[in-house]
């Protein structure tokens, strides 16, 4: 099987891991400040804080930017559900907003009409590793004291104007095991220019205490542990390689791929290809999916449904809401195999099983 993603754990990881326990220091501890340091001088932010997840980051970063009850953020519908989750671990209101057709990044035209009196934040994602349109959001946003936390799960290294990610503003980082970088399984980054806001970050991930034993705030156990850390500063002299292998692969496939539809990048960004994804319209997207399958390819479907008409949301009352590029693309993306550690034959086998499910009549299955 073509898996759709592949963490890269190598002798280098597997040795600093074994340091690490071998350490006798297992939380929080030199390895994670090291890594901090180390992620954030990456980016080019002033400040990194290490967190245990990608979500407690989001959290995270909306309580130091001073989020809460009565307040309102806006977020992409079309994303995954812990962006809208982590406005509701804060107390404050999710709005949702549709997304632009290229990228399927957050509109700002959608999110210009959000705006209230209100909004304390803006939470855009860098989708599949590509860039949200940040600068569009700050022209909208500065000017009304609005701030723009940026979800950069997906964006390890992506670059947008030749700054990568998070080198300005505030960002939340995932090492998830299968994101570009992984620190293990789970792991979290706030990266920021602002000290306070690293500030309040660091006091809240470990119980509200500066001193120990001290509780100066309602924290969090949040913290990242020094296995992880270890892991992570291992897996970041990486980054760079693989980044660029990814790159390579979603070149050959947008060249070679037929009858697909690859999201096109927009103008003065660098996307990663955390998720390499193409929309399939015509309801095919299903049939190709299962085709793949049986061909030993391994797909994925991010998202299936936009967070708006969830559940929990649809319950709130938000699934009232059109957001019709959102629920289009919904029914039309699919994620092929981009990763790293894809050989030249399985970047053949992926196109081939395309071409063939392209030429069956009505998208049909040869089987």
């Amino acid at each position: 099987m073509i898996r759709v993603s592949q963490p890269l754990m190598e002798d280098e990881e597997r040795q600093a891991a074994l340091e690490a326990l071998a350490s006798g220091q297992l939380a929080q501890g030199p390895r994670v400040a090291a890594f901090e340091e180390a992620f954030a001088a990456y980016v080019g932010a002033p400040h990194g804080v290490a967190v245990s997840s990608g979500t407690a980051a989001l959290h995270l970063a909306l309580l130091a930017h001073g989020t809460g009850p009565g307040d309102e953020v806006v977020v992409p519908a079309f994303t995954f559900a812990a962006t809208a989750n982590a406005v509701l671990l804060a107390g404050a209101r999710p709005v949702f907003a549709d997304v632009r057709e290229q990228d399927l990044n957050v509109d700002p035209a959608w999110v210009a009409r959000a705006l209230t009196e209100r909004t304390r934040a803006v939470l855009p994602v860098s989708l599949y590793g590509a860039p949200a349109p940040v600068g569009e959001l700050r022209a909208l946003c500065e000017p009304k004291g609005i701030a723009i936390i940026e979800d950069a799960a997906q964006a390890h290294g992506a670059e947008r104007d030749g700054r990568r990610v998070g080198a300005r503003g505030t960002a939340c980082w995932s090492f998830y095991a299968t994101k570009n970088m992984t620190t293990g399984g789970e792991g979290g980054m706030v990266t920021t220019d602002d000290p306070a806001v690293a500030e309040r970050v660091r006091l809240l991930r470990s119980q509200g205490e500066r001193e120990r034993y001290r509780a100066e705030a309602l924290g969090f156990n949040y913290r990242m542990m020094e296995v992880a850390a270890a892991i992570g500063l291992a897996q970041l002299r990486k980054l760079d390689a693989w980044n660029e292998r990814r790159r390579t692969n979603a070149s050959i496939l947008t060249s070679r791929l037929q009858g697909v539809e690859p999201l096109a990048g927009a103008p003065g960004v660098g996307s990663v290809y955390h998720q390499y994804t193409v929309r399939v319209p015509g309801g095919r997207r299903d049939a190709l999916r299962d085709h793949l399958r049986q061909r030993g390819i391994e797909t994925g479907v991010f998202y299936p449904a936009p967070v708006h008409r969830q559940p929990l949301y649809a319950g709130m009352g938000h699934g009232e809401v059109s957001l019709p590029v959102s629920e289009r693309a919904a029914t039309e993306v699919l994620s092929l195999p981009v990763h790293p550690a894809l050989s030249g034959a399985d970047l053949d086998a992926i196109v081939e099983a395309v071409r063939e499910f392209m030429l069956q009549p009505a998208g049909g299955v040869n089987r």
